[in-house]
Order: C-alpha cells, then sequence, then structure tokens
C-alpha cells in the first residue's frame, strides 16, 4: 500500500496529532461556509462531497490503480457502507433542526464519541480507559454547556421527540463511519478508501436532493464557490485528513477531537462574522479542550507504557 502521492510522503511529513488538530479546524470553516450560503443544506452537502469527490478520484485512480483493483468486495462494501452511514449523518442531522431547538440537537449529535467507545471495545477490540471515558465525559459536557449558549435563541419549531431522534440516528452514523474508517485503514491506502466513502456518500445525497424536490442546478456563481471551499476545507483538509490519521490513533481519540469543531467554528464566526461569543460559550469551549487534552494524554501515557 502506498502512502506517498508524486513523492510526498504522507507518513513522515507531520504527526498524527498535529494533523488531527489541522483537520478539526479545516472542518470548523464547515460552519461559516454554510451560514454564507443561501442553498438547501442537502444540496450543499451534496456538492460538497461530489466535489470532493471530483478532487481526490483522480489521485485514487492514476495513483493507485493496482490497488483499486486489488480491493476486496468486502473492504470495498464496507467503505460504501460508511459513505452511506455519512450521507444519512449529515440529512438526519440537518433535518432535525427543523423539529427541535438547536441546542438539543447540537448536544444529542455530539454524544458520537459514547457511541465510537461502545463499537470500539465492542467491534474493534480497541481498550477503552478509565481515563479516556473521563475525557469523553468532559468533553461532551462541554460541548453541552457550549450548546446552551444557543438556548435563548428560539427554536426553529417546537422540540419534539421526532427530532431528537434524528439528532441521535446524526451521532450514530457518523460514529459508524469513523469506527468503519479505523478499521479498513488499516489495510486500504487513504485515497482508494475516501474514493469509495465519497462516491457512495453523494450518490445517497444526490437521491436524497432529488426526493427533497430541490433543482439541481440553478444557483449563482456565487453558492458554486463555496460549494467549492466546503470540498476544499471541511472536504479535503478535515473529512480526509481524519480518515488518515483513523490509521494511526484509535477511533476514540478522533472521536473526541472531532468535538473541537464547534470551538474552532466560534473562533471563525468571531474573527470573520464578529459574532461575539457569550461567556457559557467561552467556558464550554475551554471545557471541550479540557476533554480532549485527557484523551489524548492519556493514549500517549499508554503508548509509551506500552
Amino acid at each position: 500500500m502506498r502512502s506517498d502521492v508524486n513523492g510526498w510522503n504522507l507518513e513522515g511529513s507531520t504527526t498524527p496529532y498535529v494533523a488531527l488538530a489541522a483537520a478539526v479546524f479545516a472542518a470548523s470553516t464547515s460552519a461559516i461556509l454554510v451560514r454564507w450560503s443561501h442553498a438547501p443544506s442537502s444540496v450543499a452537502a451534496f456538492y460538497r462531497t461530489l466535489f470532493t469527490t471530483a478532487l481526490l478520484a483522480p489521485i485514487a485512480l492514476v495513483w493507485y490503480r493496482e490497488e483499486f483493483r486489488r480491493l476486496s468486495w468486502r473492504d470495498g462494501g464496507f467503505a460504501a457502507v460508511a459513505g452511506v452511514a455519512l450521507a444519512v449523518h449529515f440529512a438526519a442531522w440537518f433535518e432535525s433542526l427543523n423539529h427541535t431547538s438547536v441546542a438539543a440537537s447540537v448536544t444529542l449529535v455530539q454524544t458520537q464519541p459514547i457511541f465510537v467507545a461502545l463499537g470500539a471495545a465492542l467491534v474493534l477490540g480497541e481498550r477503552v480507559s478509565r481515563e479516556t471515558v473521563l475525557g469523553i465525559v468532559i468533553a461532551i459536557v462541554g460541548a453541552t454547556i457550549m450548546s446552551l449558549g444557543d438556548a435563548g435563541e428560539a427554536p426553529i419549531s417546537d422540540a419534539t421527540t421526532f427530532g431528537n431522534a434524528l439528532a441521535l440516528l446524526g451521532a450514530v452514523t457518523v460514529a459508524g463511519y469513523v469506527l468503519a474508517g479505523r478499521s479498513i485503514r488499516q489495510r486500504v491506502s487513504l485515497f482508494p478508501y475516501v474514493t469509495v466513502v465519497y462516491t457512495a456518500c453523494a450518490a445517497t445525497l444526490f437521491v436524497l436532493v432529488g426526493a427533497q424536490g430541490h433543482d439541481y442546478v440553478a444557483y449563482p456563481a456565487r453558492e458554486w464557490l463555496l460549494f467549492l471551499g466546503m470540498a476544499v476545507g471541511p472536504g479535503v483538509f478535515g473529512h480526509t485528513v481524519v480518515n488518515w490519521v483513523l490509521k494511526h490513533l484509535e477511533s476514540v481519540v478522533v472521536s473526541v477531537a472531532w468535538l473541537g469543531e464547534p470551538v474552532g467554528a466560534t473562533l471563525l464566526a468571531l474573527a470573520l462574522l464578529t459574532e461575539i461569543p457569550d461567556a457559557v460559550t467561552v467556558v464550554g469551549g475551554l471545557v471541550v479542550l479540557g476533554g480532549i487534552y485527557v484523551t489524548t494524554i492519556e493514549r500517549e501515557r499508554r503508548r509509551v507504557d506500552g
């Protein structure tokens, strides 16, 4: 399996922690780009994934052609399932915001590290220590505190069990996406893997856009530039780098670090949208960072002791 593209050695170019931090920050740009876009959320998610695929697939097809041919039906099938799970995550979470409060939706979808930890222990055989559990709890508490910063806003509609269930479905499906990446990436190189995942995700979202009755192409040039920005930032440098990291770090560590995305989005909103976070949001962000710190330090301690 190749770890380089045209001479660039991905394995030796950076450490997994630096790459993970950069990926979480890149993913944080998604909220800003979505805020600037006026397209339906499912359309934005579709083109973000489609353009990401278009940017990465040529690399996979040219430099990883032989590995693509050797890709087993099992790994290819599970990668496709991971792509469908990612699409369901996007669709379920976005739709939940139409049925329940922002605070409830964000809090429930951010429970994904719990499901990742359970899956990692039961399916992947990864050990989850008490210290790691503590880090997960701290990070989720911080994420919950951050969501309370939205509690004073009027919800889009009355809170419902249906909306809460959709947000929870978003958490479960993104956990499945992370776990699949952790497993398959031990055997399959980055570019063939993400090409299959993103293709399946884009195909699923394409069907969803049609089912919702949205137009596929009637958008101004500004929207197409935003779609491309979503592909380059959150897509290539966000999700794709995370999938590289999943070969090197446990799924639980990656999942907890992913909770740093709202922190990065808050900082970007301050810089680009002049949205000043309230004290509750700031405290929650600091708690999230504390939980990420506890989880990563515990992982490093086990690595050194082992």
